[in-house]
């Protein structure tokens, strides 16, 4: 299972994991749920205490990860498979144009 956390500006929105099974979820956070009702990350993904939940990653994220030469690139730098929307989502999405930004959670950062 792999998690990241989905910042809109500098403020935590909710957490996007992929399970082993390869299920998509996202979640917003409850304090951005009671804060931040109207400020959603995508006209598709409302501010909801509801759990998203896709087959593949949620088309928004998608359209994230760069593509042709700079997919390329990222995918040979990084050692990504170009099918591993996750990887290459948290290896290239952290200092993303726009709003919102993705940093992964490491294990390591699930036991502090």
């Amino acid at each position: 299972m792999r998690s990241a956390e989905i910042f809109y500006s500098d403020t935590l929105a909710g957490i996007l994991t992929e399970t082993d099974d390869g299920i998509y979820t996202f979640r917003y956070n409850e304090e951005y749920i009671q804060k931040h009702p109207d400020k959603f990350i995508t006209f598709s993904m409302p501010v909801t205490g509801e759990i998203y939940t896709e087959k593949y990653l949620f088309a928004f994220f998608e359209g994230l990860i760069p593509e042709g030469w700079l997919l390329d690139i990222a995918s040979k730098n990084w050692k990504i498979n170009p099918n591993d929307r996750m990887g290459l989502l948290m290896a290239c999405c952290q200092n993303c144009i726009g709003a919102v930004s993705v940093k992964p959670i490491h294990v390591e950062d699930e036991n502090e």
